[in-house]
């Protein structure tokens, strides 16, 4: 069972003693049984923003509902008027459904979101007590800093695509092997 989690937004096993528990009813509503209340989504989606660790729960099969409500609230952000990802996106994330390549670009972009988020702690941990002035100089595509930061995330990045290839490939020798394809 999966839960999302406060840690760098990484999915962690079900804890009940740590992990907030939200229940959600037949009648859509949702019920944070920590503050014994009811809840929207954009009071979840503050949770995520706080890293609070939850899970939701349907309140008579007991099943894990949270990735259906995390996928509403990035539904309800795409369409709240700036969308963070283009038709075109889109529609190559739906191609890959059902492709032999589906888990791998999974693990892809998981990996490559996690770059994206230690790049940005990264960011803000060098930027504290800067002025406006320094942050503007500072966030300059031309900037050293910015520059030596950016060129770590594409190498990081390059480096999960690489992993990934190796993996296919061992993959698909042993499939190969399997079959008696190779010796």
């Amino acid at each position: 069972m999966d839960a999302v989690s406060g840690a760098k937004g990484r999915k962690t096993a079900d804890k009940t003693d740590s992990l907030r528990i939200i229940k959600k009813y037949p009648n859509r509503r949702l019920y944070d049984t920590e503050t014994s209340a009811y809840i929207t989504l954009t009071e979840v989606r503050r949770l995520v923003m706080s890293s609070t660790s939850f899970v939701v729960r349907d309140a008579k099969t007991s099943e894990d509902l949270t990735r259906s409500i995390l996928l509403q609230i990035i539904l309800e952000e795409e369409a709240g008027g700036a969308p963070m990802f283009t038709e075109a996106v889109l529609a190559n994330i739906i191609r890959f459904y059902g492709d032999a390549m589906q888990s791998f670009m999974g693990a892809y972009l998981e990996k490559n979101v996690q770059s994206f988020m230690d790049l940005q702690l990264k960011m803000a941990e060098q930027s504290k007590g800067m002025t406006p002035e320094m942050w503007a100089q500072f966030v300059n595509a031309k900037s050293p800093m910015m520059q030596g930061m950016m060129g770590a995330y594409v190498e990081q990045s390059k480096n999960v695509f690489t992993q990934l290839q190796e993996q296919m490939q061992k993959q698909s020798e042993q499939m190969l092997s399997a079959l008696g394809l190779k010796h």
